[in-house]
Formats: structure tokens, C-alpha cells, sequence
């Protein structure tokens, strides 16, 4: 087993990071009661800089490049936060970016990645189709490849949310955290652990994508034949090799949640708080709402991993499956 990374380059990851990430405020949740929450806290990536917690990892493994490796220019793959981080985080640093998306990514998300001045190239649907695409690129064009999740340093930059979490409120007894490659979900358990030893920390899957939940109970890491699932984000066909290690090390359990709920908790927080969330976003709410998490609830975090969502498509959820929330609470 690989050594899994420390609070110590968690937090060498916070100060690298310092200038260019925002840390993203803790949101109090206000109708608990109500709905049946207990105390929760909404940890907002959807407001970080580039609409995702991506660039925490990104700006963290960009920044670590030699030189001379870094001044050719950088490729990623990515369904589409990961990507725009990317060219977020090469822009910053003055760099050429090439972003290999897949041929059905959101268009909001391509938008944004152009708009960053990123080269766009779609490749099919799988993550692994995409991965040997950006690598052919890379080989050719001489580029460095910046892994969407699986590498120690992505996982140390993403886990600077489970470090701001903690740091805010020390009290915490339990994290949500939703899951695609499983990056977020490594990061957060590593500080959250170090840092509360007796908190717990789930991970959220779409029951149509639940990779890291099938590779948990295969006890290695497994690939999906086929995903499907509303939140585009949380689609990969297998978890990383590191990523799986740190979430059969340090995880409680991965929950899973069906598109229906994701949607309605999307509505929640469309309602209750007034926040932009993508359906990837939406699945740690989606879990409390729809009663997943086990046992009693103490003070629980839920991270809202991103807000980069079509806008007349949020409208039409929010509409569809608002109501159905709001006479349910």
C-alpha cells in the first residue's frame, strides 16, 4: 500500500495555494428542525474560483512542476471542472493548456474551459477514453499531463477543504463528501482524520456511477462496465489507485443516492440557501435529505463540491422538484 498523504502536505498545499483559491465559506444551514438535518454546515465550492473545488489540486500540482517541464505547456482530461481548473491555474501561471473533454460534457463547461483560453479537444465518453487521448497529445507535443485525481498532490490540494472545515468548526462529527475519481473524498478524509481523529467521513456515489462503492466491497479497484447518472461529474468508471487506498483506509462508508433525490436536494439548496449547485454538487445534501447516513445526526458538513450547471436546465429542476421538497420538509 502506497503512504497516504499527510496533514503536513495538506497544509504546505494551503500555503501554496493561498493566493489564488478562495476559501469558501461555511453556510449554517437555517431549517434543521424542519427538515430533519440536525446541525449542518454547507461547505460552498460551488464559489470557489473557476465554480469547483478543482482548482485547489490543480494550482497545487501545476505549481510543483520544474520549470523548464512547466514552461511547455499543460494537458488534462476531464468531464469538465477538472479541466477548467486547469486552464484556470495555467492561466495564472502563464501557460498553454489543452483540456480533452468528452464529446457529451455540459456546454457550460466547455465554455468556460475556452474562455480561460484552454485548446479544447472532445474524445468519446470514458474517462479512460479521454486519459489515452490527452496522453497521445502530451507524447506528441511534449506536455505535462496533470492527473484529474489520482496523484498526492491533487489529493493534498483537494484536501484543504477537510482542512478549512476543521479548522472552523472543530466540532465536527461527521463529512460528506461526494465522489467521482474519489480526489475530494482522499483530501477531505486525510485532514478530517488527522486533524479529528473521531470524526467520520462518508462518501456520496450516484447508484448509477458507484465505482469506489464497488470497488470498496471488491476490496481492489474495479472498472464499471457503463455509468449513467444526472450529475456528470461523478462518472468515472473506476476510482484511482491512491484515491481507493485512501477511502479504504480512512472512509466510514460509501452512500448512494438515486438521481431523483440528487435533483430534489439541488432544489434545497436552490430554496432553502439561495446557492447555484451543479447535480455532482448536490449529492452529499441528496443523502440527508432522502435519509441515507446512519445513526444520529450530530455536526455534519456536507461539501457542495461545484456550481457549474446549464442554467435553464437548474431552472427546470429547481421547478419540477422544488415543490416536491419544500411539502416534504
Amino acid at each position: 500500500m502506497s503512504q497516504l498523504v499527510s496533514i503536513d502536505e495538506i497544509r504546505a498545499a494551503a500555503e501554496r495555494i493561498a493566493a489564488v483559491a478562495r476559501r469558501t465559506p461555511l453556510l449554517a444551514e437555517r431549517r434543521g428542525s424542519r427538515a430533519g438535518l440536525g446541525r449542518l454546515r454547507l461547505k460552498c465550492e460551488n464559489l470557489q474560483h473557476g465554480g469547483a473545488f478543482k482548482l485547489r489540486g490543480a494550482y497545487n500540482f501545476i505549481a510543483q512542476l520544474p520549470e523548464a517541464e512547466r514552461s511547455r505547456g499543460v494537458i488534462t482530461y476531464s468531464s469538465g471542472n477538472h479541466g477548467r481548473a486547469v486552464a484556470l491555474a495555467a492561466r495564472e501561471l502563464g501557460l498553454a493548456a489543452v483540456v480533452v473533454v468528452p464529446v457529451d460534457a455540459p456546454q457550460i463547461k466547455v465554455d468556460g474551459i475556452r474562455r480561460l483560453g484552454a485548446e479544447i479537444v472532445e474524445q468519446g465518453t470514458k474517462s479512460v477514453e479521454r486519459q489515452r487521448r490527452a496522453e497521445a497529445i502530451a507524447a506528441e507535443r511534449d506536455l505535462a499531463i496533470v492527473p484529474p485525481f489520482d496523484h498526492r498532490q491533487i489529493i493534498a490540494g483537494q484536501g484543504t477543504v477537510g482542512l478549512e472545515i476543521v479548522e472552523e468548526w472543530p466540532v465536527v462529527e461527521r463529512v460528506l463528501v461526494p465522489v467521482g475519481g474519489g480526489g475530494l473524498l482522499a483530501g477531505v478524509a486525510a485532514a478530517v482524520r488527522a486533524l479529528a481523529p473521531e470524526a467520520e467521513v462518508f462518501g456520496v456515489e450516484p447508484l448509477g456511477a458507484a465505482s469506489m462503492h464497488a470497488s470498496l466491497v471488491a476490496g481492489h479497484p474495479v472498472e464499471l462496465e457503463s455509468v449513467a447518472s444526472v450529475a456528470d461529474g461523478l462518472k468515472p468508471v473506476r476510482p484511482g489507485d491512491l484515491t481507493f487506498e485512501h477511502a479504504q483506509s480512512l472512509v466510514e462508508e460509501i452512500l448512494l443516492v438515486e438521481d431523483e433525490d440528487i435533483l430534489r436536494a439541488l432544489a434545497w439548496c436552490a430554496e432553502e440557501h439561495r446557492l447555484l449547485v451543479e447535480p455532482s454538487g448536490a449529492a452529499t445534501v441528496a443523502a440527508l435529505l432522502a435519509e441515507k447516513v446512519p445513526g444520529p445526526t450530530g455536526p455534519t458538513v456536507a461539501v457542495i463540491s461545484g456550481g457549474n450547471v446549464d442554467p435553464v436546465a437548474w431552472g427546470k429542476w429547481v421547478s419540477e422538484y422544488g415543490t416536491a421538497t419544500a411539502g416534504a420538509a
